[in-house]
C-alpha cells in the first residue's frame, strides 16, 4: 500500500514537528481495507458524508441519510449505498460518473467516533441490491482503497432525536419533500409530483421558510 502523503504533506509535517508521528500513523494506522470493527461501525450508521470532486478537481461534500445500514457492507473492500430522490442536480453522482474518486466520513456524535474511507465508486442503474432500499433509484458501489479511524477529540457530542420522516420505508408512503410544494418550483416538477403537491397544499416562500425554522420541512 502506498503512502497517504505527498511532498506537500511531508513539508507541513516537518514544519510543525510531526514527521515521526505522521510516519507512524501512515505505517501502522492507515489500512487498505476495513477491519471487522470498521465494518460493524459502518453497518450501524444511518447517515454519512460523501466527498467527490468535479472535472476541475473542486471538491464537494454532501450529507447522505437513510435507514440504519444505509451503507451496506459487502466485504473489507466493498461497500454500497442507495440513491434516493434528490433535488435533480445529480452533482455528487455526476462527479462519481466522471471522476470516480470518493471519500466517505462516518461519525457517531454520541460516543464519539469517526472513520474515514477513500476509494473509487460507480453508479449502477440495475443492481441486484437495488431492492434492499425502498424507493432507491440506483446503487452506488464503492471499492475501498484506504481507511483509518480519526481521533474523536474535537467531535462535539450530540444526541440523536429521531429518524427523518422522509426516509423511505417498505409499505409506507413517503411524504413529498416540502420544497417540492413551493409554488415557485411547480413548473419544474413532473406531473405526478405536481399533483401530489397540489393535494398536500402548495407553499409560498415565507411559509416554507417558516417550516425550515421550526424543523418541519
Amino acid at each position: 500500500m502506498g503512502s497517504l502523503y505527498s511532498a506537500e504533506h511531508r513539508a507541513l509535517q516537518e514544519e510543525f514537528g510531526s514527521t515521526r508521528l505522521a510516519g507512524f500513523l501512515d505505517e501502522h494506522h492507515v489500512t487498505d481495507a476495513l477491519s471487522d470493527k470498521d465494518l460493524a461501525f459502518v453497518a450501524s450508521r444511518d447517515y454519512f458524508f460523501l466527498s467527490t470532486v468535479d472535472p476541475e478537481g473542486m471538491p464537494t461534500v454532501s450529507y447522505k441519510g437513510g435507514p440504519v445500514g444505509v451503507v451496506k457492507v459487502l466485504g473489507p473492500n466493498a461497500l454500497a449505498f442507495p440513491g434516493f430522490d434528490g433535488n435533480g442536480m445529480f452533482y455528487s453522482m455526476g462527479n462519481v460518473e466522471g471522476q470516480a474518486k470518493v471519500g466517505l466520513l462516518f461519525i457517531d456524535f454520541e460516543t464519539p467516533h469517526r472513520l474515514r474511507v477513500q476509494g473509487t465508486a460507480r453508479v449502477q442503474r440495475e443492481d441486484p441490491l437495488i431492492g434492499a432500499w425502498p424507493e432507491a433509484k440506483y446503487v452506488v458501489r464503492v471499492d475501498v482503497t484506504k481507511a483509518w479511524v480519526n481521533c474523536p477529540r474535537y467531535i462535539h457530542k450530540h444526541v440523536r432525536v429521531e429518524t427523518s420522516k422522509y426516509v423511505p420505508e417498505a409499505g409506507k408512503t413517503t411524504p413529498l419533500a416540502a420544497w417540492k410544494r413551493l409554488d415557485i418550483v411547480q413548473e419544474t416538477l413532473p406531473p405526478e409530483e405536481r399533483a401530489r403537491a397540489e393535494s398536500e397544499g402548495l407553499l409560498d416562500l415565507p411559509s416554507y421558510e417558516a417550516k425550515l425554522v421550526t424543523g418541519d420541512a
